[in-house]
């Protein structure tokens, strides 16, 4: 039996593991993109284990001892750092796969619609919970940072990376899940409900979906730049 200590690493491992091996299937070599996956990994990686690290030390957000092996880098252990591998890869990979099973744009039209939604959404709620630190921080900078994507960059990806993340929301409330508590005595994660609007989808605070969805449209918008500069490189 695999000892409870083990578990948030497993969850990483599983994570990845079969999309790293899928990605050396002939039909869609993912790894020889690997020039642009790096970059658009860390460079997100590192922005975002900053924001974590700090939001573990104000008490946001912690992780309870008992699921994780016990090296820490300051406030992370080990797990919560692999993550920021582990997940980003994952969702390129789905982005790269989606793309690959839907040829056509099919929310090209649509993308604006859903941009002005969500931050709409995002604005209002982090408005009217500017005190709540999880809440207001993850709200504002996924509403400021869409609205540069659609309307200062205007890239043509954005309706591809709606679908992909409607499919990586699948899996992501799956890991997501087991990290907050869902099928476990404990959670591997703990939340300061004080810093979030205390709404759970299962075991999951609402706030993870939008925390997640930056994290990724972050991931994929340098990958896409990345992956362009690749190519004039090569041509």
């Amino acid at each position: 039996m695999i000892p409870d200590n083990y578990l948030y690493a497993i969850v990483d491992f599983l994570t990845i593991i079969f999309p790293l091996v899928l990605s050396f299937l002939p039909i869609n070599p993912v790894y020889k993109k690997w020039r642009a996956i790096v970059p658009a990994i860390l460079i997100p990686g590192i922005l975002f284990l900053f924001w974590d690290n700090l939001f573990a030390s104000w008490g946001v957000w912690g992780f309870n001892q008992k699921y994780i092996i016990g090296i820490y880098f300051f406030h992370l252990p080990l797990e919560e750092v692999l993550w920021f591998i582990c997940i980003p890869y994952a969702c390129i990979f789905s982005y790269e796969a989606v793309n690959y099973y839907f040829r056509e744009d099919i929310l090209n039209k649509k993308a604006v619609f859903f941009s002005v939604l969500i931050i709409f959404f995002l604005a209002v709620v982090g408005s009217l919970n500017y005190g709540r630190l999880y809440t207001s921080v993850t709200f504002f900078a996924l509403s400021i940072f869409l609205f540069f994507v659609q309307w200062i960059w205007k890239p043509i990806f954005l309706g591809r990376f709606y679908l992909a993340f409607s499919f990586i929301l699948i899996p992501f409330f799956i890991v997501n899940g087991v990290l907050t508590g869902t099928g476990i005595e404990e959670p591997i994660i703990w939340y300061n409900n004080s810093e979030n609007l205390d709404i759970r989808l299962g075991t999951i605070p609402v706030e993870d979906t939008f925390y997640g969805m930056l994290l990724i449209l972050l991931n994929i918008s340098l990958f896409e730049v990345f992956q362009k500069k690749s190519v004039k490189t090569n041509s």
